[in-house]
């Protein structure tokens, strides 16, 4: 799961862990939901408690009826407003 620091995480963990599957994890990054820290080979290692706060985010905003373009404008936005 996590790296050796423990902050890292590749997509099959999130994919396990947060129960979303590995072609959604894939679309939320070619989106930019996700942002890939780092890779190691093969594996694209993502931000643990990023990619936490952000499916949480998607997930109520889904619930909510929002469209994934509009979700898209509001993280982003959220980034540019930090």
């Amino acid at each position: 799961m996590p790296s050796r620091n423990g902050q890292y995480i590749t997509a099959k963990d999130i994919s396990k862990k947060f129960k979303v599957a590995y072609p959604t994890i894939n679309h939320y990054t070619n989106l930019g939901f996700l942002s890939i820290v780092r890779r190691e080979g093969n594996k694209r290692l993502y931000n643990g408690k990023e990619v936490k706060l952000r499916l949480s985010l998607i997930s109520k905003m889904v619930n909510e009826g929002y469209p994934l373009r509009l979700i898209r404008k509001k993280l982003i936005g959220k980034e540019g407003g930090l």
